[in-house]
């Protein structure tokens, strides 16, 4: 099976990280790979270590003609059986040509830019229906959840962030921005006294967020670790992974806390809504809810039979569906229905 991607993000978001994860789970499967993308020093070099050579275009603008042009002469050239897109402005310049052109959802984008595609794949069933109540057909919209390739790694050295032994610890993974929540997150501290918060990540929002930490008076129980590669060892030193995003489509998040079995305390924003049930696999307070996010936290800190029951569920349904081989075999089958 010939395989034709394109991506135009520059960044290290959800979306770009499991671009690449999909790249090479595909590639260890055995599908022939053309990958298009905006170049990226940590993206393109995972993909050449796996044997892919990512052909690195701009992905402007309005004004950038070159790229669609580019795009074309490459599908020209490969003929792939399916060509695959990720976010809006790459499915923007889906070439034309006999081959069905299909564009990966992870967020709620305006479906206009979607207008070359054939078929939508949603990493959530709330997004499939969403696409479908904007008016794109049902029998073209399809669902296939993300997946995460755990291994596990020994914890992090909590003296590594002046961090106490004994003491519960927080642990927030995401992009330094407002639609993350961290803010909310380090508000809730000042009701948890015992507790410290690691923060890893990077963003615009890092000035904002270390002078809220020194206005709430946490700053020397909140670490702001940068951007890190090894977020396993990050969570195995965790006690609680805490996601307060106000808007998250899906939340990889989650299945990195299911997978290395570390309890989960999120904001009910679309993602986490629709995989987390309160007090069965994951907590879930209200978006922007402080003092419900800090009781939430509060709990799995005093109830170790609560934590106990949310990491065997949360695990058990990691593993039943949103591992590599399970997503490989969902996209196989779906591919084999377009071609």
């Amino acid at each position: 099976m010939k395989i034709m991607q394109a991506i135009g993000g520059a960044g290290h978001g959800g979306a770009e990280t499991f671009f690449v994860n999909l790249a090479l789970a595909f590639e260890s499967a055995g599908f022939e790979q053309l990958i298009a993308s905006r170049s990226n020093d940590v993206r393109d070099a995972k993909l050449r270590d796996a044997g892919i050579s990512p052909i690195s275009l701009k992905f402007g603008g309005a004004l950038d003609w070159s790229s669609p042009r580019e795009l074309n002469r490459l599908s020209k050239r490969f003929k792939p059986d399916i060509y695959l897109s990720w976010m809006s402005r790459a499915a923007s310049m889906t070439p034309p040509g006999n081959f069905p052109k299909v564009a990966r959802l992870g967020g709620y984008y305006k479906l206009k830019y979607f207008k070359k595609c054939d078929h939508l794949v949603g990493i959530t069933q709330a997004l499939c229906d969403y696409v479908i109540q904007q008016g794109w057909p049902a029998d073209r919209v399809h669902y296939i959840p993300n997946f995460v390739n755990w291994t596990p790694a020994p914890a992090v050295s909590r003296k590594d962030f002046d961090t106490p032994d004994g003491v519960p610890l927080l642990l927030a993974l995401g992009r330094l921005h407002p639609i993350k929540g961290l803010d909310l997150a380090i508000r809730a501290l000042t009701q948890i006294k015992d507790a410290y918060l690691w923060i890893a990540g990077t963003g615009p929002q890092e000035e904002e967020l270390k002078a809220l930490a020194t206005e709430c008076v946490v700053a020397d129980r909140v670490k702001f670790l940068g951007w890190r590669t090894d977020k396993e060892a990050l969570l195995a030193a965790a006690d609680i992974a805490v996601f307060p995003s106000r808007q998250e489509g899906f939340g990889t998040v989650i299945l990195e806390a299911w997978a290395s079995k570390t309890p989960i305390a999120a904001a009910r924003a679309q993602g986490p809504a629709a995989y987390i049930r309160h007090g069965e696999n994951g907590m879930l307070s209200d978006i922007e809810d402080v003092n419900s996010l800090a009781r939430n936290i509060r709990q799995l800190i005093d109830n170790p039979k609560l934590v106990a029951n949310i990491v065997t569920t949360g695990e058990r349904e990691y593993q039943s569906g949103f591992t590599e081989p399970s997503a490989v075999e969902n996209w196989r089958n779906y591919f084999n229905t377009l071609i």
